[in-house]
């Protein structure tokens, strides 16, 4: 991971790099073109013609397809191996794009989805089709969709302390912890920071159940983390960290069960659904097989050309994919790991965040800014949606009935949280809801 390469840093360059001025600023000086004024949009307003955004295209002195085009033109992907290359033409599988498994339901600008580190995002986390959790300016804050109303749930930028006393625990707490990432699941909330903080919260109690420092390197971030149920029935949650470990706690008994070193910093760790094998994917072009209980590689993965920062699997455990800044989603089989089943390319930049549907019947994996795609597994993958945007994703989530999928856009005049519902040809409920 770049040294010393997060927003903050850029944050000059963003008018010009990421979001246009003239997007921002129209030629009008009217008082509804404030940031504070650019209301919520409905899908009744959409189908009548409205940006989704609310972006008034209207006033301004571009269109929205002369904009997207000089997005595609002039986006600028982050490469941590310079020249390395994009996959060929040839390489990736043709798509059809056109379908429509998602429906736009709302854009809420109530909740301001933010990023502190430009190539972590896994910042948004849905537990039902209701409820998402996302971080927001250095809180993480909880979004009900169905009475759209908001709550802070942790504010990290004070002081963060355990009110919980547990063997292990960092009982002194952390102050004004950057956070880098997040998950949710199962009542359990974990949030990691840029010098190895993580932090429980179990959603249900009141306070912070446990507070932990992986390591006191001094490149430390915590990259990822992907909440798990055992064998056992017990709650972990697995932690990819940049001094190349991976570390398995254990939430039952508040420690770290296991320990796997790695020759690379990791950015992402996903489980098998039958908790035998860890996808591994970091700070190298090669990707890595590796058994869960022992940390034994069993497969090195050939084919991507730059550092990858996202993995998931299929729910039947055969089929994974990793996503990699060559702006490349690759799917692997378990069966035949020779070569990448499948290659898809992005539009403008790397592959940051995939998730699959738990009903295994869509993927979702989401560029830096601007596009979602959603691949229809069962048609092999060549049929897709495209959900086209403009900003910066900070995360994406499936809520668990797959009924929902949240986007969180970082934009400092639009930044929102998008909210598409699954396509049950229901529309005549719309006037009911």
């Amino acid at each position: 991971m770049a040294d010393d390469y997060e927003m903050d840093a850029i944050e000059d360059d963003m008018d010009v790099e990421y979001f246009d001025r003239r997007i921002c600023h129209s030629d009008t000086d009217d008082d509804d073109q404030s940031p504070g004024n650019v209301s919520d949009t409905s899908s009744v307003q959409a189908r009548k013609g409205k940006d989704i955004q609310g972006i008034p295209w209207d006033r301004l002195n571009i269109t929205r397809e002369k904009y997207r085009q000089t997005r595609l033109e002039q986006y600028k992907n982050y490469e941590n191996i310079l020249n390395s290359g994009e996959a060929s033409g040839n390489e990736c599988q043709p798509t059809e794009k056109g379908g429509v498994y998602y429906e736009f339901r709302c854009n809420t600008r109530s909740v301001k989805s933010t990023i502190l580190h430009f190539q972590l995002r896994n910042l948004v986390w849905a537990t039902s089709k209701h409820d998402v959790y996302l971080m927001s300016h250095n809180s993480v804050v909880h979004w009900s969709a169905l009475t759209s109303k908001k709550s802070e749930v942790m504010n990290m930028s004070g002081h963060v302390a355990p009110s919980e006393k547990h063997p292990g625990s960092f009982l002194e707490g952390f102050s004004q912890t950057q956070a880098s990432t997040l998950a949710v699941k199962d009542k359990l909330l974990v949030a990691g920071g840029f010098q190895g903080e993580l932090i429980c919260k179990h959603t249900d109690r009141e306070g912070i159940s446990y507070c932990f420092r992986t390591t006191h390197d001094e490149n430390a971030i915590t990259n990822a983390v992907e909440i798990y149920n055992s064998d056992s029935g017990a709650v972990h949650f697995l932690a990819s960290n940049n001094d190349c470990g991976i570390r398995d706690f254990d939430m039952e008994k508040f420690q770290v069960s296991k320990h796997f070193r790695f020759p690379w910093p990791v950015n992402h760790t996903s489980l098998s659904p039958d908790g035998k094998l860890l996808a591994i994917v970091g700070d190298d072009p090669e990707g890595l097989l590796v058994d869960a209980h022992t940390g034994k590689i069993v497969k090195e993965l050939h084919g991507h050309k730059d550092y990858s920062f996202a993995s998931a699997w299929h729910p039947d455990g055969n089929v994974f994919a990793t996503g990699n800044q060559d702006k490349t989603c690759r799917l692997w089989d378990v069966r035949n790991l020779s070569e990448s089943l499948a290659v898809f390319r992005g539009n403008i930049g790397a592959i940051r965040s995939i998730r699959f549907a738990s009903d295994g019947k869509f993927m979702a994996m989401a560029e830096p800014a601007d596009f979602v795609h959603i691949f229809d597994v069962g048609s092999g993958y060549v049929k897709r949606q495209e959900l086209d945007f403009f900003g910066e994703i900070s995360g994406m989530s499936f809520s668990p009935d797959t009924e929902a999928l949240f986007v969180g856009i970082w934009d400092r005049t639009y930044g929102s949280l998008l909210q598409y519902s699954r396509s049950r040809n229901y529309t005549y409920l719309d006037s009911l809801l």
